[in-house]
């Protein structure tokens, strides 16, 4: 498929930049990784408004929890991997537990870090971020989803975690998709077999159903970029209506998108499942595309799995 290719990261830091202007509440806090995170353009038009915590991430949470008991809307933004996993207890504890209004905002996020290797390639901060109650995740497929989302989740009460990845991505949707918290999309019908995938998965989905479709299978593709709220409803019905689900996911098989859509499954209505993602390991170093092959998150692997699903 011919992509047009977008940044999230850039996507996100015009999205605040513009809901700034709008709204006085919003604050933006950083680890040292504003032009990174793009939260740069924040800090430059709205210095009083910006606060670098330096590379104390930890302390970073703790100021933007005591910013939203003031009456603001604080935005914290660093790599998923210190946005999640060493700032966790501060997050459970001082954002999470008192249902705090703070959005979190990962970039960096997956195995197509790249070259900085498995030190900064988090595969499990979704599962981190799913198991902590009040805490709500949003995983946008591209550009366009990344504003949307994140205009909805601000708006939101209560915390988020958004995640976002370092590459350019394809641009699935145009300007028209609306976002809506909690729901997933059909973004192809089919009735075989059902991909449910999540972040930059969707566009590989979405290739693998060009290729299954030449092999005579019809495949649902699903765009699911809220991973909690999970859209139970939508994995139901495609548990129903098709021979099984592959999910797709740039994160680790365990805790993350699959294992939410195999929860639902067991209880509502089981049906095979099959996942597309990390396995139990830890990322390397390499190039994001050649990353991707490595790890076979890829149409090839996808169509694959549908084919074993289609197959029973």
């Amino acid at each position: 498929m011919n992509w047009k290719m977008a940044n999230a990261r850039e996507a996100f830091g015009e999205a605040l930049l513009q809901l700034g202007r709008e709204d006085e509440r919003i604050v933006a806090l950083n680890a040292d990784l504003s032009s990174s995170t793009k939260t740069n353009k924040f800090a430059k038009e709205f210095p009083e408004r910006f606060f670098n915590a330096g590379i104390a991430e930890q302390n970073m949470m703790g100021m933007a929890a005591g910013l939203a008991t003031t009456g603001k809307i604080p935005v914290a933004s660093t790599f998923a991997v210190f946005a999640t996993g060493r700032v966790y207890d501060i997050i459970r504890q001082s954002i999470a537990y008192p249902r705090l209004n703070v959005k979190i905002v990962a970039t960096h996020a997956g195995i197509t870090v790249g070259g900085d290797g498995a030190s900064h390639q988090i595969t499990e901060d979704i599962a981190l971020m799913r198991v902590l109650p009040n805490m709500r995740i949003v995983v946008p497929a591209d550009a366009v989803e990344t504003v949307k989302a994140f205009r909805s989740i601000v708006y939101d009460e209560g915390p988020f975690y958004m995640r976002l990845g370092r590459s350019d991505t394809p641009v699935v949707f145009d300007e028209g998709y609306e976002f809506t918290l909690g729901k997933a999309s059909t973004v192809e019908d089919g009735e075989d077999v059902a991909v449910i995938a999540t972040g930059i998965m969707l566009s590989r989905a979405l290739e693998a159903r060009e290729m299954l479709e030449d092999e005579g299978i019809s495949a649902r593709v699903l765009n699911m970029s809220t991973i909690k709220p999970l859209d139970r409803d939508a994995v139901v019905r495609a548990a129903r209506d098709t021979k099984g689900i592959v999910t797709a996911e740039e994160h680790s098989i365990i805790g993350g998108l699959g294992g939410a859509v195999a929860e639902v499954c067991s209880r509502e209505h089981p049906t095979r499942i099959l996942m597309v993602g990390v396995e139990d390991t830890f990322g390397q170093s390499g190039d994001a595309e050649g990353l991707m092959r490595h790890f076979k998150l890829t149409p090839e692997r996808i169509v694959e799995y549908a084919r074993k699903i289609v197959e029973g």
